[in-house]
């Protein structure tokens, strides 16, 4: 399954976490491209809920930091709280991007700026299957 992107995202009020995680990408990276997609509904999740996210980031940053790894570092420490054990949301999957590389990506899809991301990593815990957390 694939998941077509639209270029902006909006913040909304009805979405605390989401409109945090829009909020810092925003302050920290300043990105040329920001789409965060709430995906709890895909899960074993109650209606609204806000535990699973794909973030698309495309900033300046990521030209000087060629590792994909510490792409997702610097996005994970921008998140800290909201991935924290305790924190609201369960899973992220980033797809982090240099402005060249984006530009790269859309002359791939002959120029269409909606670019076409393939689907997030199953998850592996929303199935009940995990023991319950400790209080």
């Amino acid at each position: 399954q694939l998941f077509k992107m639209s270029l902006a995202t909006a913040a909304n009020a009805e979405f605390p976490v989401e409109a945090s995680i829009i909020r810092k990408l925003r302050e920290e990276l300043q990105p040329s491209v920001l789409d965060v997609i709430n995906e709890s509904h895909m899960h074993n999740v109650p209606t609204n809920s806000e535990t699973h996210f794909k973030v698309v980031v495309v900033a300046e940053q990521f030209s000087d930091v060629r590792s994909l790894v510490k792409r997702h570092r610097l996005i994970n420490s921008i998140l800290k709280d909201e991935i924290a054990t305790e924190g609201p949301v369960h899973a992220l999957s980033i797809v982090a991007k240099s402005p060249d590389q984006w530009e790269k990506m859309i002359e791939k899809s002959n120029g269409e700026e909606n670019i076409v991301i393939g689907s997030s990593p199953n998850c592996r815990g929303g199935d009940g299957s995990l023991p319950p957390k400790r209080s």
